[in-house]
């Protein structure tokens, strides 16, 4: 019930529903507690550690889905492609472990180390450290051999020092009604892009973006079946007929969106971010095949009937954006 009354007001702080306006006055507040945390790291009342290596902080500043993930894939392997060492370094939301910092292997369970952390283990091959505490976590990359950290979702981690921010933002939803929370999408005022080193927009904009914005692209790249890894371009679709479609995001409608213009047509499923899946979530009356995302598949390998499939999607920035990050990049390796 939580989680469907979390999913219908973030559909209603996008739209800016006019109720949310009651909210307001605990927006000044949220807003006044943002602000003095960030002023108390600013003037040294609270430590921020600056690591010995790069760091650059993959995040947002809304709440739900962005592509986030997706860019942190693929920054973790230009960088590996480009002599660096990278590692990432993760909160894993919707795990927990007994024991921190985490440093995922082949056998981590998803459970242990959360959904994201584990699939950006298994797409990049890159050290992947998991902890509530960033610095601590930071710490355990560095003993890993790491010489360059990705910070996956730590935008507001302040205590963690950092070289480089990017943001993404969601072309289609943008910034919602423009209000903090609880009367909006956003986790800080849009004024803090003013201060990050990069905007990266997902997808064709449906708002004004940013000045300078860089934008990006999430193209499928390969079907995945489940049971045996066996992988299919991404048209035409290795399975026929209609398929029940699940997704467990933080905004499902960009997959089934997806589907559609691969020509696939589905029964959809929507979950709140984060689900934990079980056997009765993926059970049907029919035996039509069931397609996912690669976020919900590392939660569903031990459920999911024979005939599933996995949607690979990569990251694809703009020329523009590499460029820059490129020149970034020759700058932090010679400071």
């Amino acid at each position: 019930m939580a989680s469907r009354l979390g999913e219908r007001w973030l559909a209603a702080a996008y739209r800016g529903d006019a109720w949310l306006k009651a909210l307001r006055p605990l927006e000044t507040l949220y807003r006044l507690v943002m602000r003095r945390r960030a002023a108390a790291f600013e003037a040294g009342r609270r430590v921020v550690w600056q690591a010995p290596v790069p760091v650059i902080v993959v995040g947002n500043i809304t709440l739900g889905g962005t592509g986030k993930s997706p860019l942190v894939a693929w920054l973790a392997r230009y960088l590996a492609e480009r002599g660096w060492s990278p590692g990432i370094l993760s909160r894993g939301y919707g795990g927990r472990s007994d024991r921190y910092p985490l440093l995922l292997d082949a056998d981590t369970p998803v459970t242990a180390c959360g959904d994201e952390p584990r699939m950006l283990a298994d797409q990049t091959g890159v050290p992947v450290v998991v902890d509530p505490d960033r610095v601590r976590g930071g710490r355990r990359l560095l003993a890993a051999g790491c010489d360059i950290l990705i910070g996956d979702d730590g935008l507001q981690h302040l205590a963690l020092g950092r070289d480089l921010e990017l943001v993404v933002v969601d072309g289609r939803r943008g910034f919602g009604n423009g209000r903090c929370l609880p009367a909006g999408p956003l986790r800080e005022p849009l004024t803090r892009l003013d201060d990050v080193d990069a905007v990266v927009i997902n997808g064709a904009p449906a708002f004004d973006p940013p000045a300078g914005a860089y934008g990006m692209t999430l193209l499928p790249s390969a079907w995945r079946r489940l049971g045996d890894g066996r992988r299919a371009p991404p048209t035409p679709p290795p399975f026929t007929g209609p398929v029940h479609a699940l997704a467990g995001i933080g905004h499902p409608a960009r997959f089934f969106a997806t589907l559609d213009e691969l020509g696939v047509e589905s029964v959809t499923h929507a979950f709140a971010d984060h689900h934990r899946f079980t056997a009765a979530d993926l059970a049907f009356a029919d035996d039509r095949p069931l397609v996912m995302t690669a976020k919900d598949a590392v939660k569903c390998r031990e459920l999911a009937p024979v005939d599933s499939w996995v949607l690979e999607v990569e990251a694809r920035p703009d020329a523009t954006f590499i460029d820059w990050l490129q020149a970034r990049l020759v700058s932090l390796s010679t400071q």
